[in-house]
């Protein structure tokens, strides 16, 4: 009964809201037209290749987007559960012979398996209830072929369109509440192989910029995800960036973090060594610069300010990026855009960089060389890359860190192993240095910190997470005296 009343209350919505069939009705907002405009080509170029592609556009509306689909992927079939939106749509795009024209509520569909190689839709998980996603994204995994992907873009939190709604059934979820429900289903197949399951994964979230900058809204969120196979969970978890998010950088773990390393910085020595580092890559205004596994942003701020570049900043770990994004409104940065993102699944043109910089982020990368080839391709020539890591000494390591590795799924090389793989991904003028010993008097002078801070740390956090950080940070210092943890620098470019 409940089902019943959620979906027709949503087809009284829009049917209030559909009686012109236009952009201002379809968007709810006065402001469509000057949106879309710059909007749409946002939202296109967070795309994959559509090139060859069956493409699936659910809740395409009077087709925004339709229209861009057809001159690009070889089929597309749009849907719309507003018949007044499905005959506008055909108006404006029956003449291409590669789009087919559905009327029909989502869950109603049906399609084969593997019918797609993109699911595309725009503001429609709001308009169903947590169980009618689920049976969504069972439905979507099943339609996408393995290692296709699907787009979406919502609403998160509240209302952003001006229109007038005498009632409101929308489900404004919060990103972290999507990142969850997308997530955590798995779909069952059978294959030559057997039995093999199924699931989302996330390649890259971002807020709508086009939001950001014309209405002050950070709220209009997008997600690329990618259908992929899944064997086994880590620690328990459906995702890596479940793992990250819940264990290893929980909201409240970042800012425990940040406590000790200073302010906006998650990573070995804060802003000094931010600054040192950054420092090497002589940059210029009007740069673009990729952090990848930005963290809360304050190095990337430190960027934007110092040198006057544009800076994307990119991390796995939503509790980071969205602590990041707060910050970055505050901060009034339009050049510094955030996104939770995965390098390794995360497409960009060749040469859309000048600068790759990364900080103790790779050591989660287990194909290291792979990422590095794909930085290769991302930078401009003469473009360089920064990154600092945790790496190791020479094998036999002792048990305990052999234990400290594998509890926290990294994947470890000595400092001149992580040198060559940036040389066989074909960069030049390859500079590796062991900073082994800079790494622990930082460590040194952040004990020293946190025990002049205590009782304000205690304060503000407790007493079990004051000697949580600064067992770990002991820890981290018998490691590298041990010899079995190392720190390295290195710096790269492209010819």
């Amino acid at each position: 009964m409940e089902e019943g009343l959620s979906r027709r209350d949503m087809m009284e919505f829009w049917q209030d809201h559909s009686q012109e069939a236009s952009i201002e009705e379809m968007m709810l907002d006065s402001s469509a037209l000057l949106l879309t405009q710059h909007e749409l080509p946002e939202i296109m170029g967070l795309l994959p290749n559509l090139q060859g592609t069956r493409l699936l556009e659910l809740g395409a509306g009077i087709g925004r987007y339709t229209h861009h689909f057809a001159q690009y992927a070889d089929h597309v079939t749009a849907v719309d559960f507003m018949e007044k939106f499905v005959e506008k749509n055909k108006q404006n795009n029956g003449h291409h012979r590669n789009v087919d024209f559905i009327h029909s509520d989502v869950t109603q569909l049906n399609f084969s398996k593997n019918s797609f190689g993109l699911i595309f839709s725009n503001w429609l998980m709001m308009y169903l209830n947590n169980e009618e996603l689920i049976s969504l994204v069972k439905n979507m995994l099943l339609w996408l072929q393995p290692g296709g992907y699907l787009f979406f873009r919502e609403s998160c939190f509240h209302q952003s369109g001006d229109s007038k709604r005498d009632f409101n059934p929308t489900h404004y979820r919060s990103p972290a509440e999507y990142n969850h429900l997308m997530t955590s289903v798995l779909q069952k197949e059978m294959g030559e192989g057997g039995e093999q399951a199924f699931g989302f994964e996330v390649v890259m979230s971002k807020s709508v910029q086009t939001y950001i900058k014309m209405k002050n809204n950070q709220n209009q969120v997008c997600w690329l995800m990618q259908k992929v196979p899944r064997s086994e969970c880590h620690e328990g978890f459906n995702t890596f960036q479940d793992f990250l998010d819940n264990q290893q950088y929980s909201r409240r773990g970042i800012l425990r973090y940040e406590k000790i390393f200073g302010n906006g910085y998650v990573s070995t020595g804060g802003p000094s060594t931010t600054k040192e580092f950054v420092d090497l890559l002589n940059l210029s205004p009007g740069q673009i610069v990729l952090d990848v596994g930005c963290g809360i942003g304050g190095g990337d701020f430190y960027m934007a300010r110092a040198f006057g570049v544009k800076v994307l900043g990119m991390d796995l770990s939503s509790n980071m990026v969205e602590i990041a994004t707060e910050r970055a409104m505050k901060e009034n940065l339009p050049s510094v855009q955030f996104e939770v993102g995965d390098a390794t699944r995360r497409v960009f043109k060749e040469g859309s960089f000048d600068v790759i910089y990364s900080r103790d982020t790779i050591l989660h990368i287990a194909d290291k060389l792979k990422l590095f080839k794909s930085f290769y391709s991302w930078l401009k020539p003469g473009g360089k890359v920064l990154i600092s890591d945790y790496c190791c000494g020479e094998m036999p390591w002792s048990p305990e860190f052999q234990e400290y590795v594998k509890q926290r799924g990294y994947i470890l090389f000595t400092p001149p192993q992580y040198g060559k793989f940036l040389e066989q991904a074909g960069f030049s003028r390859v500079r590796t240095e062991d900073r082994t010993s800079q790494f622990i008097q930082v460590i040194q002078m952040e004990l020293e910190k946190a025990e002049a801070i205590k009782e304000e740390y205690i304060k503000e956090f407790s007493e079990e997470d004051y000697n949580a950080i600064v067992t770990g940070w002991n820890e981290k210092l018998q490691r590298c005296t041990k010899g079995d943890q190392r720190w390295g620098l290195f710096y790269a470019e492209r010819d």
